[in-house]
């Protein structure tokens, strides 16, 4: 009968222990639930929390029930170590979860008392990589945690000291180019050269930034293709920022048209398409002749936008519009190649006939 109470009284504590963590991560979630009501995209995130949570918890229950109950035995050290090893893991696990926490709030907070877009992609890029650089320092001090509880591995620790210095040698030579795309990643999401949402020219496709991270970014094509691009690319490679200092765009259509268009007619339904439309900001238009050589007169309307997706789309709209005013009415504006039958006896003397 001793012998039963004996086993059962380690169990009985460790399923209390576990029980009274899931309450207190139940309690402690409600509570924050309760604080962040009013913010649905922070309340979202603390879900990510909760298994973390409840692990510590558990972990540390665990711990203390056992240290209460069967102390003296001798499985009891072993099992203590790996349960010092999981409690080290769950926190640096709990750490990043709180950080993403941190980030949603943060960026939440701004997005309240803001509506710069300029400046919440700015913010939003440096957070977010701030963010991924504490979460590699978690996970590192957290292996090193855990090396260090290690007594035989503390003993290694002045031979490993002692070769660092050709150790640091060789490993920088092995990464160099991974820690140059580190550092700048580092330097795009902190000198605002592009932020995650910029319209970007790179390659020769236009495309938004999607990711930022320490060693790649992410480009999104208009047509749902991904290039991928080392951070170095746009530390050492010219590229367009169509949105860096603000969202709006300025586009063109051009048009060669036949010397008897009626320019003035045409300026005036190309106004008047523009004011039918949403997708012109009203801030800039001219519809002018930039150009009459070559048999053909060149017109180049120019509109304004908010965005790139708005700018595409109406220059869009004003091609197609123009061209099906012009075949409905003027299909003498299009383009044509002319040329002349001369006589034979009317070419002068000396003159190539035709």
């Amino acid at each position: 009968m001793p012998y039963v109470m004996n086993a059962l009284l380690p169990i009985g504590a460790v399923a209390a222990a576990l029980l009274l963590a899931v309450v207190l991560a139940w309690l402690l979630r409600k509570v924050i639930i309760r604080v962040l009501d009013k913010v649905p995209s922070v309340r979202e995130v603390t879900k990510k929390a909760r298994n973390p949570l409840w692990l510590v918890l558990a972990i540390i229950g665990v711990r203390v029930a056992l240290g209460f109950t069967v102390r003296d035995t001798g499985w009891f050290p072993v099992v203590d170590r790996l349960l010092v090893f999981a409690l080290i893991g769950a926190v640096a696990w709990l750490a990043i979860a709180v950080s993403l926490i941190v980030e949603a709030g943060a960026l939440a907070a701004f997005r309240r008392q803001s509506a710069d877009k300029r400046r919440y992609r700015r913010l939003k890029t440096q957070v977010t990589l701030g963010r991924r650089i504490i979460a590699a320092v978690i996970i590192t001090v957290a292996v090193a945690a855990i090396l260090l509880t290690i007594p035989e591995v503390r003993a290694l620790g002045a031979g490993i000291l002692a070769s660092a210095g050709l150790i640091s040698v060789v490993a920088g030579l092995a990464v160099q180019s991974s820690l140059a795309n580190v550092f700048a990643g580092v330097q795009l999401a902190f000198t605002d050269a592009i932020r995650v949402g910029d319209s970007v020219l790179v390659e020769d496709e236009l495309g938004t930034i999607e990711e930022i991270t320490m060693t790649y970014i992410v480009v999104a094509i208009w047509d749902e293709r991904r290039m991928i691009l080392p951070s170095t690319y746009f530390t050492t490679t010219p590229f367009q920022n169509w949105t860096r200092t603000n969202s709006e765009l300025l586009g063109t259509v051009e048009f060669d048209l036949d010397w008897h268009t009626p320019v003035a007619e045409l300026r005036e339904h190309f106004n008047a398409v523009l004011e039918k439309t949403d997708l012109w900001d009203r801030r800039a238009s001219s519809f002018v002749v930039t150009g009459a050589v070559d048999g053909v007169v060149r017109v180049r309307a120019m509109v304004s936008a908010q965005d790139d997706d708005d700018i595409w789309s109406l220059r869009c709209l004003v091609r197609e519009e123009m061209i099906s005013y012009l075949q409905r009415n003027h299909p003498q504006a299009f383009p044509r190649r002319r040329w002349e039958t001369v006589a034979d006896d009317a070419v002068a003397p000396g003159e190539p006939g035709v």
